[in-house]
């Protein structure tokens, strides 16, 4: 299931640094170019811990999304800014643990589209899929995703990296609750996001570096995290940086994102 538009190649802008594109190359991915290479360096000069950070995320997707397949029986996942794809991706991790478990990738960027084939190999049990459509239209991201996923039926909603890219009077607010709000009861919400509680240097110098290249980025507290978890039960261990969500090795030390997952009652 993928959105129609213009052609792949008209839209891809290689001129100027992509979020998406600037994490594959922290993750050392290939699908990137020499701007967001640029960026991410410069980055990486501010702030050494950057592509940690970027790493630790990946693996804190793969750790929830075990857990809620494994310990929650969530067999239906709707991931919102899914990014370049990078393996495993969440319907992989998923299905190694459910085979018949249902994935809708959701995601506006082009580059992201160019790559959706990738995305759409999984079990022949289950079911994966992509939709285009922007993270800032909620309505329409859960009328597509109904076509794939039962709502009625519990759903883990991951909003991974998302939503540091849109700030509170921007409807950050506004998106998780109309998202949550359409779901039924059992289902999770996992969320990580960026803090500048731990490194407020570095993760300011790195905000002002994205914002040279016209990228706009929002570090929340701690406190201004737990917001989007109200009336959701935490599961434990609650709100932590995203190394010390059960860590399947010993911790390292925090990094620049919190995480969570909370199960709406």
């Amino acid at each position: 299931m993928t959105g129609t538009g213009p052609r792949i190649q008209d839209t891809i802008d290689t001129s100027r640094p992509h979020p998406a594109r600037v994490y594959d190359w922290f993750l050392g991915g290939k699908d990137n170019y020499p701007v967001d290479e640029e960026l991410g360096r410069r980055i990486a000069a501010i702030d050494a811990a950057a592509p940690k950070a970027a790493r630790a995320n990946r693996a804190f997707m793969h750790r929830t999304t075990r857990a809620l397949a494994a310990e929650q029986g969530i067999r239906q996942f709707l991931d919102i800014g899914t990014g370049i794809p990078t393996e495993p991706n969440l319907h992989q991790v998923a299905q190694s643990v459910t085979p018949d478990a249902r994935v809708v990738y959701v995601d506006n960027d082009p580059i992201v589209l160019a790559h959706a084939g990738a995305l759409l190999r999984g079990t022949r049990e289950g079911v994966t899929e992509y939709v285009q459509a922007d993270a800032r239209d909620p309505r329409s991201i859960l009328e597509q995703a109904a076509r794939v996923l039962d709502l009625g039926r519990p759903v883990a909603l991951s909003l991974i990296a998302l939503l540091h890219f849109i700030a509170d009077e921007d409807g950050a607010h506004d998106l998780v609750d109309t998202l949550v709000g359409a779901l039924a009861p059992g289902s999770c919400l996992v969320l990580s996001t960026m803090t500048a509680d731990f490194e407020p240097e570095n993760v300011h110098q790195g905000i002002a570096a994205y914002a040279a290249g016209g990228v706009t980025l929002v570090a929340r507290s701690h406190a201004e995290v737990g917001t989007f978890f109200r009336g959701l039960e935490l599961l434990e261990p609650g709100i932590v940086s995203v190394a010390q969500w059960r860590p399947e090795e010993t911790a390292d030390g925090p990094v620049s994102l919190y995480g969570g997952v909370a199960l709406k009652p």
